[in-house]
């Protein structure tokens, strides 16, 4: 099969900063689903694995990245029980194996989804690692209650990002609450707005422009961009007994004893941890895509797709990681095959 990687960590402009090459199609485990891909979509994890994952060496065989697909079902696994040959699929697969910037690709069934059927495969695309992250950290890790909850401020720091984007909506639509996002340019914030958010505010003076909104505290804050650098206003506009999530690196300790005299919680996201460590919980990431893809074919949700690109090339992955590397893309960038 036909695949896009590289060797060795060079910055995006460099000529084999990805190479396309040949690999044996993969055979699936047990649990596995051998995937014919039709669509991908890139995120900054792509990025900073690619930057990172071959400093100062070279790789024998070339590392494959990418994770979020949509693709038709080739074979299944001897134990496989969710799906079958010719079904359509989307997921965002495991960090510790092989990715999707390739033909064909084999994934756990348990983190698999069933393809929203009214969505093109480029916005299907466009959802399952940003939705399955946007979801736990709101229902999994603050374990936010559409019910007990509704009505209940959050503020959702880059709001137009790939992440940010869809905690707006689910935020919102899902469980009934008053979303305050941040964007600072113009068409970041009718992004935003467009998404679903009652307010926008602009990072760059962030406890002001919350408190010039209306808020005195916030009921919880999810932060998509840098916990360091928000930290301070974070401590100071989460509200007593608040929550706060994160999915960002932080280069520096953050000082969680700031938080106590609030009796405020702080609770990490990564979407691969169920399937890094293969949590007795796995499947509930298969639940997850089927209930996010009932709410995208009720209309519920929209897809954040913003930009598509055709074919499976090495230009295109270079294009679409020199976006993203800019820090000011809005939405998702697809590539269709």
């Amino acid at each position: 099969m036909k695949a896009i990687g590289f060797k060795t960590s060079l910055p995006i402009d460099k000529d084999d900063s990805f190479i396309e090459f040949e690999t044996p199609k993969p055979i699936p485990g047990a649990h596995d689903l051998l995937v014919k891909i039709e669509a991908v979509s890139v995120n900054p994890v792509d990025f900073k694995i690619r930057q990172n994952s071959a400093k100062e060496t070279t790789l024998e065989t070339p590392k494959i990245i990418g994770w979020d697909a949509v693709g038709i079902v080739e074979a299944v696994g001897d134990q496989v029980s969710l799906f079958k040959v010719g079904d359509e699929v989307y997921y965002a697969g495991d960090l510790t194996k092989q990715g999707s910037n390739a033909e064909y690709q084999v994934v756990d069934e348990r983190i698999v989804g069933k393809k929203p059927k009214s969505l093109s495969i480029e916005q299907a695309a466009a959802m399952p690692l940003t939705g399955l992250t946007a979801w736990e950290i709101l229902f999994d890790r603050i374990r936010i209650h559409p019910e007990k909850d509704k009505g209940k401020s959050i503020l959702i720091i880059g709001g137009a990002g790939g992440v940010g984007s869809v905690a707006i909506q689910l935020a919102k639509k899902v469980a009934g609450l008053t979303v305050i996002a941040t964007a600072s340019r113009p068409e970041s914030i009718e992004w935003c707005k467009q998404q679903g958010a009652d307010f926008v505010v602009n990072h760059k003076n962030l406890i002001e422009e919350v408190r010039n909104a209306g808020f005195q505290h916030v009921d919880f804050i999810l932060d998509f961009v840098d916990v360091n650098q928000y930290w301070n206003a974070f401590v100071e506009l989460i509200k007593p007994q608040g929550h706060i999530g994160s999915i960002s690196d932080p280069v520096e300790n953050v000082n969680l004893r700031q938080l106590k005299g609030k009796s405020a919680s702080f609770h990490w996201e990564l979407m691969f941890t169920r399937s890094m460590f293969q949590t007795e919980d796995m499947i509930e990431q298969h639940h997850i895509l089927n209930e996010v893809a009932d709410l995208l074919d009720k209309g519920t949700m929209q897809s954040t797709l913003k930009t598509t690109l055709n074919g499976l090339t090495v230009s295109n992955f270079k294009k679409a990681h020199q976006l993203l590397e800019s820090g000011s893309t809005i939405g998702k960038i697809a590539i269709k095959f």
